[in-house]
């Protein structure tokens, strides 16, 4: 397993689906994990420090685990299976570990809230990484876009992950 850290949320380009993208934090290999819009608005409302006008569900889940006194220890991406990643929240309670399926995203929400570490699997990580290091990087080209996408980051905001209904 190795330690990963939010690089930060954006767009899929062709898509509009918004990706969360994962960083090792001892290295330069990059997981991009495509989530939903409601969770991406989630993830990036408690990095950017925006407070909600009341309790989402990552915050009250997070609150409901204060209340009965256990704490989000980690999360891990698991694996990847058919193009879909998984993910664990390990949660200790009466200093008893305790495993809960969950999507990243989902994952990736409550740890933040919890200032909880996240991890990825080996396995997963050499299956669906991108690494930029090597010869073949450009180092000013590697420095361009990734000041592009920084700039992204710092304009992007919440309301841009709100689907609107095609009825209305």
């Amino acid at each position: 397993m190795q330690e990963m850290l939010i690089y930060g949320v954006s767009f899929d380009l062709v898509g509009k689906q918004p990706i969360v993208l994962l960083k090792t934090a001892d290295g330069n290999k990059f997981l991009p994990i495509w989530i939903g819009h409601p969770e991406a608005a989630a993830i990036l409302m408690k990095l950017q420090s925006q407070p909600a006008p009341r309790p989402m569900t990552h915050d009250m889940m997070s609150d409901m685990l204060d209340q009965l006194g256990a704490q989000i220890a980690r999360i891990t991406v698991t694996e990847l299976r058919e193009n879909t990643f998984y993910a664990q929240i390990t949660v200790v309670q009466d200093g008893q570990e305790i495993e809960v399926d969950s999507r990243p995203s989902d994952a990736i929400a409550l740890a933040i809230r919890a200032e909880a570490p996240i991890f990825a699997a080996d396995r997963v990580i050499e299956e669906s990484a991108i690494e930029f290091e090597g010869e073949e990087v450009n180092e000013e080209q590697l420095e361009a876009e990734v000041s592009k996408f920084r700039s992204f980051l710092e304009d992007v905001t919440p309301d841009q992950f709100v689907v609107e209904d095609e009825d209305e």
